[in-house]
């Protein structure tokens, strides 16, 4: 076998069958190292879905130079037309991995990642290796290293609700906010529903929060707050 032959329909600027099939398992390989780090957050995109995004990009990089290197003569063909689209395009794909449900918002750093190796696929089906493979190790250590790093130095403020259900009609939740201030807790908006015929009221408090927070000693003094408290609830969502 010709390995300088290989080696050569690899590196060439043309489309060809060798370097065609190289590139796109480069990319499959760089997508599904990628995916790997997604499914271990437990994200729906994992292997098979990122894998599959930076093929396509490559693709449609590689389709992109053999149109005009084929049809129009070319040597280099115009890889800025539908390459470009991909561009654009893949944003949809990122749109659909984000969950927005009554101000908790899911998934941007899956979306991130969606475009970013699409970004790696149009490199490799540009020929460049070295750079799609560097970039590719940076993406795992922002997504693997710099998360450690995060929850290390308590950065990872989280965004939740909590819902309080009282037994009574209560206009007054300045003592719930003292409460939160004191346990470093950030309440960024309020919700409240009164319920006349019962009595009752509920109120969602928008919450920043650290991943340290002591949950359980700050529902204890919530309750204590008020002896007609019917439930507390921890959630990412608002319930009405």
């Amino acid at each position: 076998m010709d390995f300088s032959y290989i080696i050569d329909q690899i590196n060439s600027t043309e489309v060809t069958a060798i370097g065609a099939f190289f590139k796109l398992l480069l990319s499959g390989i760089l997508g599904a190292a990628i995916g790997v780090e997604r499914k271990h957050k437990g994200q729906r995109a994992g292997m098979r879905t990122i894998a599959l995004i930076a093929m396509g990009a490559t693709l449609a990089m590689l389709v992109s130079i053999y149109i005009p290197q084929v049809y129009m003569g070319l040597k280099n063909g115009d890889p800025g037309r539908i390459a470009a689209q991909v561009v654009s395009g893949i944003g949809f794909l990122g749109a659909g991995a984000i969950i927005q449900s009554k101000g908790s918002v899911r998934g941007l750093t899956t979306a991130a990642v969606i475009w970013i190796t699409a970004m790696v696929g149009l490199a490799v089906g540009s020929g460049m290796y070295l750079i799609s493979t560097i970039t590719t190790v940076l993406i795992l250590i922002i997504l693997t290293i710099l998360d450690k790093y995060e929850k290390q130095l308590r950065l990872n403020w989280e965004s939740k609700f909590i819902r309080l259900k009282l037994g009574s009609i209560n206009d007054n939740i300045e003592p719930y906010l003292a409460l939160f201030e004191k346990h470093s807790v950030h309440v960024s908006d309020t919700y409240i529903r009164y319920d006349y015929t019962l009595p009752a009221t509920t109120v969602n408090f928008m919450i920043r929060t650290k991943g340290n927070t002591n949950f359980i000693k700050l529902f204890e003094e919530i309750h204590a707050l008020n002896d007609k408290t019917l439930s507390l609830t921890l959630t990412d969502e608002v319930n009405n």
